[in-house]
């Protein structure tokens, strides 16, 4: 170990070589590529980083009857004339450089972080490139049955929401590994009913299809103006909502009482929104006000990891991991606040307990 006198500082400067691990003095500075030196011809390294001194540098001082630590300016004590200014700008580190030497250490890379980044944006593109080539011919599909569908199961639209599966389907299995529990829990598929779940992703509604019930969605009004896709949704008869209008959810609500007399089950998010941070939201009274007047089940379901696939606000991306669907007992009652609460606390004991 080298050290060079300084009237008043040692300075703790940067070399190539190894420090020496059987150092007693300094057990801190036991990692690779540091050494004691002062001289200008060695970069310093880093101390702490504050609003006052972007660049500073650890030092010790000469005290009598111990060691003790301080950071002084870097650039204030290198304009003294043992020290070359020029010098110490052509060696200063930025502090990006500090977080890299500590990944190294640790024995990770961050060159791995922009790799895995790049992977994920890459599985979007796929995810997205094979739903769209999917839904362009799937679509004509549906189109071409929309007569009949008109004539012959105009409520319930069995053939698009079977279309719509097989898209969700292939869309999603080349990147998603979807496992279902409470399959059994679900009722007759002529079943009138009020499903509702958490959620936490765009790719909610790519799940949801793949288990196959026609159920009726809720969408906003932008999403129906979406070339392909939102006029397959117009073709599955999913219902539009225009938020904070209370005349469209007036209009919204009519429409899905419609549709339960007449067999048909629909599909809420009570949530309203998607969950940024995973936890379920306060459920909004909507969907239960319109079971207990219908006098129809409720079926809750979790969705589990879609969130961590595809975050919120970062639908460019696509995650690896797995996904869970939970599908609960039916809850019934009359009571609208009842069943808000066991739905929500259904939902959220699944979502504390697997996710």
């Amino acid at each position: 170990m080298e050290v060079a006198s300084h009237p008043s500082h040692y300075i703790l400067c940067y070399k190539q070589s190894r420090f020496p691990s059987t150092s007693s003095l300094l057990p801190l500075f036991t990692q690779k590529g540091l050494t004691i030196r002062c001289y200008p011809c060695r970069r310093p390294i880093l101390g702490k980083l504050s609003n006052s001194a972007r660049h500073s540098v650890l030092c010790i001082p000469r005290k009598p009857g111990g060691i003790s630590w301080c950071d002084f300016d870097a650039k204030e004590e290198f304009v003294r004339p043992y020290y070359d200014v020029r010098l110490y700008n052509q060696h200063k580190f930025s502090r990006h450089t500090v977080v890299r030497s500590g990944l190294i250490e640790t024995g990770t890379s961050d060159a791995a972080l922009p790799e895995l980044n790049m992977i994920s944006k890459v599985r979007g593109v796929c995810f997205y490139a094979i739903a769209a080539f999917n839904a362009i011919y799937l679509f004509a599909l549906m189109l071409v049955a929309h007569p009949f569908v008109l004539l012959l199961d105009r409520y319930r639209r069995r053939a698009p929401i079977f279309i719509a599966k097989i898209w969700a389907t292939f869309a999603v299995t080349p990147f998603l590994n979807i496992k279902f529990e409470g399959l059994e829990n679900l009722p007759p598929p002529d079943a009138p009913a009020v499903y509702v779940s958490n959620h936490q992703s765009f790719l909610d509604i790519y799940v949801l299809l793949t288990i196959g019930r026609p159920f009726k969605f809720i969408s906003k009004t932008s999403i129906f103006l979406i070339p392909i896709i939102g006029w397959a949704m117009f073709l599955m008869g999913v219902i539009p909502l225009k938020r904070m209008d209370s005349k469209s959810q007036l209009e919204c609500l009519k429409r899905c009482i419609d549709l339960i007399k007449k067999g048909s089950s629909v599909f809420f998010f009570p949530e309203g929104t998607r969950s940024k941070d995973g936890k379920v939201g306060a459920f909004k009274k909507g969907a239960f006000s319109l079971a207990a007047k219908t006098k129809v089940p409720v079926v809750p379901i979790t969705l589990i990891g879609t969130g961590k696939i595809m975050p919120v606000g970062k639908e460019s991306i696509l995650n690896t991991g797995p996904v869970k669907v939970v599908i609960h007992k039916p809850i019934e009652g009359n009571d609208t606040e009842t069943l808000r609460r066991e739905s929500r606390n259904i939902i959220a004991e699944a979502l504390n307990c697997q996710g």
